[in-house]
């Protein structure tokens, strides 16, 4: 075990009060987590039970888990990917009682040591991003876990695996799947704070700009869709014969990145795949492409191949960026190949957010009430479950709808 999480599993607890401010400006713009832990907390629904978070040590995060927190839960945290961590929050959040082991900047081992220590205490629900915890959990570690929750279409799809493999040991939420999640998280929100983070650490003008985007799922729609609305020409690459059609038909250039690669400018990966970008496509691109991720994993981006066709060591030029000659050319990476939003900004707006988070509280609420009658298998969230998070999201705007007359509903019986 590193000496770091020994002697102190956060960066520095001096941060806290800089993380309660923070927390305090998210929690101002996620109101609906408040409202759904207020109509509880007298209940205390989630006392005697232990979570155990592997998310995004980010100020909406930390709204979650003071939400989960107040409403009886123990809690440890630790960070779904080593560079996405705020310090300042994790030092919130070790001083409100959460147990956190999470600092921007770990390594492999630490990263994976950090999971261990949140299993450690012996999680009674484990509430996921991307799929690391749960992995690391069916190692012989699920004996307490009686129930889990999946905010990612990475980790879903992994949880999938397990499922056709026999392998699932406890029932899993997939919140991902939830219609008020990747319609608005992944669309909305990841698609907005993927351009903020290539536009932070490259600071470049988009209008004009090639953007080619690899995928066309809610994310690489997301991302599409604002770049175009900034003034890029966006081409899809994409092995999904309807979702190129789609592209298509939303008015995109379709096609395949061998192809497009000598044209693009800056690249985006959106599959949740590995081995996207390859050596192949390095070898033709111009001087100054850039690369950019915003999947889960560091694995779209082919970073040993970019290594192997380099001229020279890469070199870091600013913050988040590093650059590779290949070829006399110089090609750019960004974030080490790490989600871009999350190392290179500050991740999905907090109002997204406060739509992923609902799902994710509603739905642990919902394991702690009825695991025992939970078979051991992949779950959508309930429908009245979507459905109240998407009237609460609309009474934080201040949105009013018609409903159905009883003529209406006899009409559709």
């Amino acid at each position: 075990m590193s000496r770091r999480l020994q002697t102190n599993p956060i960066s520095d607890p001096k941060l806290a009060e800089q993380g309660r401010r923070l927390y305090e400006w998210a929690a101002n713009r996620m109101t609906i987590l408040e409202k759904f832990a207020a109509k509880n907390r007298t209940k205390k629904p989630l006392a005697g039970f232990k979570l155990g978070l592997c998310l995004h040590v980010t100020k909406e995060t930390s709204v979650l888990a003071m939400a989960a927190k107040s409403l009886g839960a123990e809690i440890a945290i630790c960070s779904a990917n080593p560079l996405s961590v705020q310090n300042d929050v994790a030092a919130f959040l070790s001083s409100q009682g959460i147990r956190t082991f999470a600092w921007r900047g770990e390594t492999k081992e630490e990263y994976d040591q950090c999971i261990s220590s949140v299993l450690d205490t012996k999680p009674d629900i484990v509430t996921d991003d991307g799929g690391d915890l749960h992995t690391a959990a069916h190692k012989s570690r699920t004996k307490s876990i009686v129930g889990g929750t999946e905010e990612t279409t990475s980790g879903v799809k992994r949880l999938q695996s397990m499922q056709r493999h026999g392998k699932l040991a406890y029932p899993v939420i997939a919140v991902n799947n939830a219609h008020t999640k990747h319609l608005f998280d992944n669309r909305y929100g990841t698609g907005q704070s993927t351009i903020d983070g290539i536009q932070r650490s490259a600071g470049v003008l988009f209008a004009g700009k090639h953007m080619v985007v690899s995928g066309y799922g809610w994310v690489g729609k997301g991302v599409a869709a604002r770049a175009k609305g900034m003034g890029a020409n966006v081409t899809i690459t994409e092995v999904d014969p309807v979702k190129a059609l789609e592209a298509r038909m939303d008015g995109f250039d379709v096609m395949k990145l061998s192809e497009v690669a000598p044209y693009g400018d800056i690249f985006v990966t959106c599959t949740g795949q590995t081995s996207i970008i390859r050596k192949e496509h390095f070898v033709k691109m111009k001087n100054g492409a850039i690369l950019a991720n915003a999947g889960h994993f560091d694995v779209e981006i082919n970073i040993q191949d970019l290594h192997s066709v380099a001229d020279a060591q890469p070199q870091t030029v600013r913050q988040d960026v590093e650059e590779f000659l290949v070829r006399g050319r110089k090609i750019y990476l960004l974030a080490k190949g790490r989600v871009v939003n999350l190392v290179a900004a500050s991740g999905n707006p907090s109002e997204i957010m406060a739509l992923s988070f609902a799902n994710q509280l509603l739905s642990i609420l919902h394991i702690a009430e009825n695991h025992d009658m939970m078979e051991l298998k992949l779950y959508d969230v309930p429908e009245e479950i979507d459905v109240a998070v998407a009237r609460y999201a609309l009474e934080a705007m201040g949105i009013k709808i018609d409903r159905q007359t009883e003529k209406q509903k006899k009409y559709q019986s």
